[in-house]
Parts: structure tokens; C-alpha cells; sequence
């Protein structure tokens, strides 16, 4: 086949499935809507582990998840969602909530949009727990 044929034919593939997927809301991040779904995604990370306490931020982006040794998270990446322990984690706080450094080469640094008092809050707990 040409590649005068065989080029937009793939351009054009790719463009509509894009658009497929976003008409039919397959291209939103995931959201924590409740205590249960942060907690269901923690537990898919690590089935072992199950949380203590649950707390979710207000714009449903992350959720700080308290364990018995310490403290992991969970925040959506792309249409589905992730967690990591904190351990030896290191938390700057940002304009727009916090940025948290970790011992981890597949997740280095993980930016969270807190609002102020999340971030003052989340702060002192991931800190104290490091």
C-alpha cells in the first residue's frame, strides 16, 4: 500500500479512537469517592496490608492511608490509581499542596493538590511518620 494511503488512514485511526475513548469518559483520572474505593485501591497494591485509617482529600485526587508501620498513599494515575508506602518519604509543601520525594526509582516524586489545610495536615503526619 502507498504510504500516501497508508499515513492518514493511521492518523486518522489513532484520532478516532482517541475520540471514542474520550466520548465515552474512558480518558478521566480516577477519583477516590469514598473511603471504600481508596481503600479497594490500596488493597489491589498490597493485599497484605490492610489499612487503618483512611483519609481522602477534599478534591478526591489522593488518599493518605495510615498503616500499622507508618503511612502510603494512593492517588489516581490516569483512569486508574496507584499507592506507595512513605517510608523514608521527604514532603515539600507546594503553591497547591505538597510534593513528596521518595526511596522509590518507579515513583520519585508524587505532586498532590492539597488545599492549605490538607497540606499543613498531611504534612505533619507524613513527617512525624518517617
Amino acid at each position: 500500500m502507498p504510504l500516501t494511503i497508508l499515513l492518514p488512514m493511521v492518523i486518522v485511526g489513532i484520532a478516532g479512537i482517541v475520540l471514542l475513548l474520550h466520548v465515552f469518559g474512558l480518558s478521566r483520572a480516577a477519583r477516590l469517592e469514598n473511603e471504600a474505593s481508596a481503600r479497594a485501591a490500596w488493597l489491589r497494591e498490597f493485599p497484605d496490608e490492610v489499612p487503618e485509617r483512611v483519609i481522602i482529600c477534599r478534591s478526591g485526587s489522593a488518599a493518605l492511608v495510615q498503616l500499622t508501620a507508618g503511612f502510603g498513599v494512593v492517588w489516581p494515575m490516569g483512569a486508574d490509581t496507584t499507592a506507595r508506602h512513605l517510608t523514608g518519604a521527604r514532603v515539600s509543601r507546594t503553591g497547591g499542596g505538597v510534593a513528596i520525594d521518595l526511596p522509590d526509582y518507579t515513583a520519585p516524586r508524587i505532586h498532590l493538590a492539597l488545599d492549605p489545610q490538607e497540606t499543613a495536615d498531611w504534612s505533619r503526619l507524613i513527617e512525624g511518620s518517617t
